[in-house]
């Protein structure tokens, strides 16, 4: 098991319940990385001494150093921060919970500085999918799922020997806090309504990101990349109560399934201490307290996101980091109420279409789509 960690976002949701994780695997933490919250990372930086503490907004790294200055930590801030913490050389695995396209390129240089990466930032390999998994591959480095569909998945395939046993990845989804509703219905959805999810407590974009079925959308494209599948051997079931985590089907239509309580301290925990598995703070399983479990088929037709993401699939290439840079713009405005919740879904697909199907050739080529498909967000306001 590993024992130095490196966590890039370690004040967001999963940064914090891996924090936990650490405690419960007395695991020294390396370095520690931030978007804005100073505050937050100045509490953790005291708590856990990691060598290298960074704070990604440049305007605060002033702040953060003057109030580490009697520390040994080393401060550091943006991109070039960012890539510190993901390459340093005291860690023994990255974890990569940061939110957005942010996060590609520190992923892509733990891949090249031959770190293990626990990813849980989905934006990297849905908008840069080719270029990680050939960085990765090169460099002879794993890269291990943390989000708790891919975690199912991916602890389901330990009983699949050969991959041409697998006939189908079948991802599930709570379906939110809009389940069942019509596009009558969510026209004058406001904020407050899309960020009531019923089952898990997540960060706000990735929370509007579960009403939208982005999410969703999103994972469908990072599955076909972490396990090499078509999309049309992905599909995807609403299961509301969220203990059924993903299953995998096999060539006998035998089907395997991991359950679990939704809490993410069990695939956060996976991720770092694969293949071994150990005692967790997270609450015992009891499906008679459950019941029942209830699934359902998704609406393609009311949530345009998941369609686009699969339609980005088909379509190939730079369609999918153009959804993604898309989405990442609108989920904002929606948030910041300027404009409606169904203006999400409708930019997300137009952005994507207007994508050439043309192949990324480095990470360059993938930042270019993600702008472009931003700037027709901001300019369709």
């Amino acid at each position: 098991m590993i024992k130095n960690i490196s966590i890039l976002g370690s004040t967001g949701s999963i940064g914090t319940q891996a924090l936990d994780v650490c405690d419960n695997l007395s695991l020294n933490v390396s370095a520690l990385t931030a978007n804005t919250n100073i505050s937050k990372l100045e509490e953790q930086v005291r708590k856990y001494r990691p060598a290298l503490a960074v704070i990604f907004d440049e305007s605060k790294y002033s702040d953060l150093k003057q109030k580490l200055s009697d520390t040994d930590t080393k401060v550091s801030c943006g991109m070039e921060g960012l890539i510190e913490a993901a390459t340093i050389d005291e860690a023994d695995l990255i974890l990569n919970s940061v939110v957005g396209m942010v996060g590609l390129e520190p992923t892509l240089s733990a891949a090249n500085a031959k770190k293990n990466i626990a990813l849980a930032n989905k934006e990297t390999l849905v908008a840069g999918g080719s270029l990680v998994m050939k960085a990765v591959e090169s460099n002879g480095v794993k890269l291990y799922p943390v989000d708790s569909e891919h975690s199912a998945i991916f602890q389901c395939l330990q009983g699949c020997p050969e991959k041409k046993a697998l006939k189908r990845l079948i991802l599930t989804a709570s379906g939110g806090p809009f389940f069942n509703k019509t596009l009558d219905d969510l026209k004058n959805v406001t904020v407050e309504q899309a960020l009531n999810h019923p089952n898990w407590d997540m960060g706000a974009k990735i929370t509007i990101d579960s009403a939208t079925m982005m999410n969703k959308g999103l994972e469908i494209i990072e599955a076909s990349w972490l396990f090499d599948m078509p999309a049309d051997k992905i599909d995807v079931v609403v299961h509301r109560e969220s203990v059924i985590h993903s299953l995998i089907e096999y060539a006998d239509n035998s089907v395997l399934a991991q359950l679990g309580v939704p809490d993410m301290r069990i695939p956060i925990q996976y991720a770092i201490t694969y293949p071994q598995r150990f005692e967790s703070p997270v609450a015992q399983l009891s499906l008679t307290e459950y019941g029942k479990l209830t699934f359902f088929e998704p609406d393609y037709k009311t949530f345009k996101c998941l369609r686009a993401c699969k339609a980005a699939i088909d379509r190939g290439g730079l369609c999918a980091a153009a959804a993604n840079g898309a989405n990442e713009v609108a989920n904002k405005l929606f948030r910041d109420r300027r404009i409606s919740f169904l203006d999400i879904g409708d930019l997300v697909e137009e952005a994507m279409l207007r994508q050439d199907n043309v192949e990324a050739a480095c990470v360059e080529d993938v930042l270019d789509a993600d702008s472009r498909a931003r700037q027709f967000v901001l300019d369709s306001i």
